[in-house]
């Protein structure tokens, strides 16, 4: 945890307040933490994933339910797979800062663990599951629809920003445009890159990430967005 990232500034920012705070300590902490304190595993935050996925499951099947009455079970399978997949969780993950309150060991630390989508979309989960032993069902479904399914289209336009950025500009726009990559930095297992969409040669996004394809990710999110400003609209799958 960053110094100044407590458990108490985290329950601001959920809104919630535990009962048993020890459950969100045990949300955010990673195998590797345990494991070099040496530390039964059992106070990780796996078991809590496994939990929060189910709550989160339901949550949001019921959401798209009562939602959209009239979209077919297919095509509600596909639009909750979407959402609570990794990079969407991970992107709710950042509105919240959540890697700067995770506990990891020292190994996980120096590769850059805090920012890995990989395991803050599993911390979103294993908040739900504590969130939902601690205040039950209500609570927990509070939490998923304030911070999981608020903001939909936004986040469905990041995480399909890369195709839906090419559908728009060029089979829209009728136009070319590529991915310049502006910067590289830091050591190698802890690389930042900072990519730009270029669309004859107009820079409409940039964005910055731990992979070559999570910068140009966001480089077209950012792009996308400046179109949409200009009134163009794209296909929402």
């Amino acid at each position: 945890m960053i110094e100044g990232y407590t458990l108490e500034e985290l329950e601001r920012r959920l809104g919630y307040r535990f009962k048993e705070r020890s459950l969100l300590k045990r949300a955010l902490t990673h195998s590797s933490f345990m494991n070099e304190q040496k530390i039964n595993k059992n106070g990780d935050y796996e078991r809590l994933e496994f939990l929060g996925d189910a709550v989160l499951e339901l949550v949001t099947s019921e959401f798209l339910f009562k939602e959209h009455p009239e979209v077919p079970e297919g095509e509600l399978t596909k639009m909750r797979a979407s959402i609570v997949c990794e990079p969407s969780l991970a992107f709710c993950a950042r509105d919240l800062e959540l890697g700067q309150f995770l506990f990891l060991g020292k190994g996980e630390e120096s590769t850059g663990g805090r920012q890995r989508d990989s395991i803050t979309s599993d911390v979103m989960e294993a908040v739900a599951g504590a969130i939902y032993l601690d205040g039950g069902m209500e609570a927990a479904r509070d939490y998923i629809n304030r911070f999981i399914l608020s903001d939909l289209e936004d986040k469905q336009l990041f995480y399909d920003s890369k195709s839906n950025l090419q559908e728009l500009i060029q089979g829209k726009l009728k136009k070319d445009f590529h991915y310049e990559l502006l910067e590289e930095s830091g050591p190698e297992h802890d690389k930042t890159f900072v990519s730009e969409v270029v669309m004859e040669g107009e820079s409409l996004g940039r964005g910055s990430g731990r992979t070559k394809k999570a910068a140009e990710q966001q480089a077209a999110y950012r792009a996308l967005l400046l179109l949409r400003d200009r009134g163009y609209v794209f296909k929402k799958h």
